[in-house]
């Protein structure tokens, strides 16, 4: 390294020794780390790159424009998020180490709160175009016990691949919440979901396109499952075959949230029908148990989303 490398190679390790070193003084230790690790990366990742003034800006620019496009019920930072694979890797980061525990997913940016209450074997998809589709199972812990009470939140996009929050002027509809029996099933209708592509039409889009990767999930049903005691669980289900599985554009895929779903020809009363939708048409079902696991200490608090 010749000395001219050498001085600017010190100059640069100036810039991040004097960044960290504003960041010691704080009470807050965790703060503290959290900053320190990120400034020593985010450093890091220039030198390595050799970052320029004009890919800085463009950078700038970008991340601007990510929270120019957001709003209430669209948050771009949180796509940037699952497409880069942070929102997984953080999922995987705090996942119970238990494999009999169901397996946890990406949260997404379509949760709202204060979806509507439904009775066990309501209808969440009531001015939903899709096929009818019947949704049950159990919610139980690790040691297979029952968990009675538990809050089942649902939501999910049409057959069109939209949800509720991107039509102007919608009501809430294919979301809903109900809560587990005493032997802690759950039953509920809704629609057999369908592949979408995630909105990309923004900053998010021009880097899936820039990079050559689709937009599109496979289809799947988002669960948000709580108990006093357990830890809140944060999923999918999928549906097996889909052609998208393999290719998912925020690597939410994980093979036991895979699930058949069981085709019913016209008129087949074998089971509960859904309350006002007569089955005079293909309808689809599928059994999907739910296994918690115990609370950490503090109990865990539903999540603060801004969507």
């Amino acid at each position: 390294m010749s000395a001219g490398d050498q001085a600017s190679a010190l100059r640069e390790q100036r810039v991040t020794e004097e960044v960290v070193a504003s960041f010691t003084t704080v009470s807050d230790q965790r703060f503290g780390q959290v900053m320190t690790s990120l400034v020593e990366h985010l450093h890091a990742f220039a030198r390595d790159v050799r970052l320029t003034q004009q890919e800085w800006d463009t950078a700038i620019a970008f991340l601007t424009e990510t929270g120019q496009i957001s709003s209430e019920t669209r948050q771009e930072f949180i796509l940037l998020s699952d497409v880069l694979g942070l929102s997984m890797l953080t999922v995987g980061i705090n996942a119970p180490a238990r494999p009999q525990v169901t397996e946890s997913t990406v949260f997404g940016p379509f949760f709202v709160h204060g979806s509507p209450h439904i009775e066990l074997g309501g209808n969440l998809a009531e001015g939903v175009s899709g096929k009818p589709c019947r949704v049950h199972g159990r919610v139980r812990g690790v040691s297979g016990e029952p968990i009675p009470n538990a809050r089942v939140e649902i939501w999910e996009a049409d057959d069109d691949g939209f949800y509720d929050v991107q039509y102007d002027g919608a009501q809430l509809q294919g979301r809903a919440h109900l809560f587990t029996a005493e032997d802690g099933a759950y039953d509920f209708w809704s629609v057999q979901p369908a592949a979408y592509p995630i909105p990309h039409d923004g900053p998010v889009g021009r880097l899936l396109a820039r990079a050559g990767r689709s937009p599109m999930r496979p289809a799947h049903i988002h669960y948000l499952v709580s108990a006093p005691g357990y830890r809140t669980l944060i999923t999918h289900i999928f549906v097996a075959g889909d052609e998208h599985l393999d290719s998912d554009a925020v690597f939410g895929v994980k093979p036991s949230l895979i699930v058949e779903f069981i085709e019913h020809p016209p008129h087949d009363h074998s089971g509960p029908t859904p309350p006002g939708v007569p089955i005079d048409q293909p309808w689809a079902e599928v059994q999907f148990d739910i296994v918690l696991d115990e609370a950490a200490s503090p109990p865990d608090e539903q999540p603060t989303v801004i969507n």
